[in-house]
């Protein structure tokens, strides 16, 4: 029987956890929610997940689905979300995702590009940071037939988003000790699209004369990354370009179940992997990588003012990468899924 002292310190971390929004999505992402559900109770973290179903490929994308994961976020301010596949229905424009946020007006997205201790691949000590904005562009879907055969498709760049978007670009830059703030685009071609992205970049650049500012070309960019990576810092660009150069940065560093990500909004935030891919040929077979949830997940409970918890979950996932003795498939290794998230949390080390 519990004594009454126990008693009340359950009571007591109870009452003074934490509520996060958990949207485990398609593929592979319940499994990995399952990882953070696992390694947080090892860790004995004050969080409780409220759970909320959102899928176009399992038709909970409706209405009354779509309300309830805006309000809960709203409510609890932090999302821990798995990706959620874009449907191929019939007269469906918008993804479900993209209208989540927009819906937040979470329009800075972050993805953390850095080299792990123990996991070799051709370049090595990488540390950069990929911020697109993510509430237009190309994703805003507004694409029309005229004629038979022919397709028109809109891309849509604000000055005010432009605007939005670099400043938090150099006040990231500014929060984090970054020297460097690159701008990517296609001005040359895009000359009033992405010329007003560029020249807006400039303008803000102009408020920040202690950051380093300059620009490439998209496809000069891509170029750049795979042949000298370290000369990035601080990468800011448009919509569609930044998730193409999200998943070729993952390529640098391991894959996609490397990388950690997070998405802003001026009240909420949504954490999730920085590639955002389903993995859906591994649903059911235990092989998904969780390291980048997990780090995900680390950088969640950093923001949530955490520091000491975060800091003990990401200390445990990079002694499990560096010892090298638990990998999953994609890091050249046979462990699962749940072998490699009990690693970690074996890893964990003392409470603080």
């Amino acid at each position: 029987m519990l004594s009454r002292r126990l008693i009340q310190a359950a009571a007591t971390r109870t009452a003074s956890a934490k509520t996060v929004t958990m949207i485990p999505g398609d593929g592979v992402g319940p499994e990995l929610m399952a990882s953070v559900k696992s390694v947080f109770k090892a860790a004995q973290v004050p969080v409780d997940f409220e759970e909320i179903s959102l899928s176009e490929l399992q038709n909970l994308d409706d209405a009354a689905h779509f309300d309830n994961a805006v309000e809960s976020i709203k409510r609890n301010g932090v999302c821990l979300m798995g990706h959620i596949t874009a449907g191929q229905q019939e007269g469906v424009t918008l993804s479900t995702s993209f209208k989540l946020r927009v819906a937040l007006d979470c329009y800075a997205n972050v993805c953390r590009v850095k080299s792990l201790e123990g996991l070799k691949t051709r370049h090595t000590n990488l540390d950069f940071v990929i911020i697109r904005e993510q509430t237009e562009g190309e994703y805003k879907a507004l694409e029309h037939e005229p004629i038979p055969g022919v397709v028109e498709a809109l891309k849509i760049i604000t000055r005010e988003k432009s605007e939005r978007i670099a400043k938090f670009a150099f006040d990231f830059a500014l929060r984090e000790g970054r020297q460097k703030v690159t701008c990517v685009h296609k001005a040359n071609i895009m000359k009033k699209a992405d010329g007003m992205f560029l020249r807006t970049f400039r303008e803000v650049a102009k408020d920040y004369p202690m950051i380093e500012a300059n620009d490439l070309i998209v496809d000069n960019t891509c170029m750049q990354m795979v042949s000298n990576p370290h000369q990035f810092d601080v990468m800011v660009m448009p919509n569609l370009y930044g998730n193409i150069i999200d998943n070729l940065a993952a390529g640098l560093v391991g894959g996609a179940g490397i990388v950690p990500g997070e998405c802003y909004s001026t009240a909420n935030c949504i954490f999730e992997t920085g590639a955002r891919h389903p993995f859906a040929q591994a649903v059911g077979k235990n092989i998904a990588n969780p390291t980048a949830m997990l780090l995900t997940s680390a950088n969640m409970l950093d923001h949530m003012s955490m520091p000491q918890h975060g800091d003990r979950i990401r200390k445990a996932v990079m002694k499990t990468v560096r010892a090298g003795k638990t990998r999953t498939f994609d890091m050249g290794g046979y462990s699962t899924t749940q072998q490699f998230s009990a690693n970690v949390a074996q890893n964990l080390g003392h409470i603080y």
